[in-house]
């Protein structure tokens, strides 16, 4: 492929060049990493090979140096087995996730509002990038509804870990006797498709509508009948966009979701695991979680999928949720399923 690039043709059709470049990049990134291990692994047994022939004195210096190395293979080696994880169609996809409020009123709301801060804050820290696609605000306090899109390479093979129903349970700041209250509010995700991907929807089968928007914005974005809702008649899918000033970038933008929503229908619908992607919300409410965050009367968080839990409650709404999905990319790997099979250390 690299080869290919050099030819004087290369360059004559640039949506195909850039297509090659990013598939070449892809396989880098897959290869690299391998091929570079396997040369440290070389060194380290060139390191032993030195120990066992050193004196006293430097066998102590070289059996530090080789301990340190070792760590950090070790977590390295956790890296390149993650990655080796993230092999589905979509993977490396961008991920467009929407948070939804569910049973609980207020409180869900609320709770809908520390999920999307939680999850802006786990973009940041994996280096994704995220464009708000819409906010609804909750009746009195949080939002009911958020969609956003996270950008970066493999986004959609980590954020297709957190779809399901997640619950909270918490001294309530809006119950003035000070009870324990229980919220839930659903996380669904879906990958942003390309071009490749055909999805035609005739016209008849749309409802579009457009108004002002609602959310916070610049001059123009709240002024304008710049907001985006597009119905999808047969499926009842409904998608809006307001984060635009420019209402026909709106409409494009819920284009885009849209046909991805359908496609994950479809894909749905053909696949006869549903309890592992889609089907795993269910209901938003009690008996349908996967994962519970408890801050009263004791701190835990819980993933009731992989059983990983942990204390530090406070780290895990502040975007530490790497964990949980890389515990829940290994529970689908048939080699961590199976109990027979000890992993080494």
């Amino acid at each position: 492929m690299e080869a290919q690039m050099g030819s004087p043709e290369f360059w004559d059709h640039n949506e195909r060049a850039q297509k090659h470049i990013a598939k070449l990049n892809g396989l880098k990134r897959a290869v690299v990493p391998v091929v570079d291990y396997r040369k440290k692994l070389a060194d380290v047994d060139v390191m032993i090979e030195l120990i066992d022939v050193a004196s006293e004195a430097e066998k102590e210096t070289y059996a530090l140096e080789l301990d340190q190395q070792v760590a950090a293979m070790v977590e390295e080696l956790d890296r390149i087995e993650i990655g080796a994880f993230l092999t589905g169609q979509f993977d490396r996809n961008n991920a467009i996730l929407s948070i939804q409020s569910g049973a609980g009123g207020t409180e869900s709301n609320d709770w809908a509002d520390m999920l999307f801060r939680m999850y802006s804050r786990w973009a940041d820290r994996r280096g994704f990038t995220i464009e708000v696609q819409d906010v609804q605000a909750g009746d009195q306090a949080g939002i009911s509804k958020a969609t956003m899109l996270i950008k970066g390479e493999n986004a959609y093979g980590y954020a297709k870990a957190e779809r399901g129903v997640h619950r909270l349970v918490r001294i309530s700041p809006f119950d003035s006797n000070q009870r324990r209250h229980t919220s839930f509010c659903a996380i669904d995700v879906i990958a942003e498709i390309n071009d490749e991907i055909k999805i035609d929807i005739p016209e008849e089968e749309l409802r579009i509508d457009v108004y002002r928007s609602s959310g916070k914005g610049g001059q123009g974005v709240n002024t304008t009948d710049s907001a985006v809702r597009i119905t999808h008649i047969p499926s009842g899918i409904v998608v809006v966009c307001q984060n635009e000033r420019s209402q026909l970038k709106n409409k494009a933008s819920a284009m885009g979701i849209l046909k991805a929503r359908l496609y994950e229908k479809r894909m749905d619908e053909q696949r006869s695991e549903m309890e592992r992607f889609y089907g795993e919300k269910g209901e938003i409410g009690w008996g349908s979680q996967i994962r519970s965050y408890v801050l009263q009367p004791y701190q835990m968080v819980k993933d009731l999928r992989t059983g990983v839990s942990t204390s530090d409650t406070q780290g895990v709404l502040d975007g530490d949720l790497d964990r949980f999905v890389t515990g829940w990319l290994r529970a689908g790997c048939p080699r961590h399923r199976n109990k027979d099979i000890q992993i080494d250390e």
